[in-house]
């Protein structure tokens, strides 16, 4: 199964989970503002480590323009909870342990990594603006310099 990136100017799937402290998280309750939708492989991996801290880092600027951040991965709400409180990390984070979302999102799908072949979650990131469709997409993403860009491109906007 190749990864399948959704295309800009279509409606967000509808999001239905847990985030790390078990509370329910879905789109909706986002309706009219902007949303840094970011899919990342693994919590506490040097790669998703560097982009999830360069979130929280630029964290103040993202609220300072209205944008929220929500991480998602296939991990579970306690191992995203372990991830949250190990860096201090302040937006939720979504448990997809069923694979629903990064399915939807068209961001699971056949990887390779040093010769080897296996199904995971591919780094995309997806702006979602406030009447839930997807403004931009990131395919494919530096975990250092990511949130820097899109902190570009948000300012660039207003």
């Amino acid at each position: 199964m190749a990864i399948s990136i959704l295309e800009e100017g279509t409606s967000a799937p509808a999001i239905s989970a847990l985030d790390q402290d078990g509370k329910p998280v879905t789109l909706e309750e986002y309706r009219g503002r902007k949303v840094i939708l970011y899919f990342y492989p693994k919590d506490d991996t040097p790669g998703c480590t560097k982009e999830a801290c360069a979130f929280r880092d630029n964290f103040p600027n993202f609220k300072a323009l209205g944008v929220e951040v929500l991480g998602v991965s296939v991990d579970s709400e306690k191992k995203h909870k372990k991830f949250e409180e190990k860096y201090q990390l302040p937006f939720r984070l979504v448990a997809d342990p069923e694979k629903s979302i990064v399915e939807a999102y068209g961001v699971w799908g056949q990887k390779k990594f040093m010769g080897r072949e296996y199904m995971g979650t591919s780094r995309v990131t997806y702006l979602i603006n406030e009447e839930g469709k997807i403004e931009k997409v990131w395919p494919k993403v530096n975990p250092s310099e990511h949130a820097e860009e899109l902190l570009n491109y948000l300012q660039k906007k207003t």
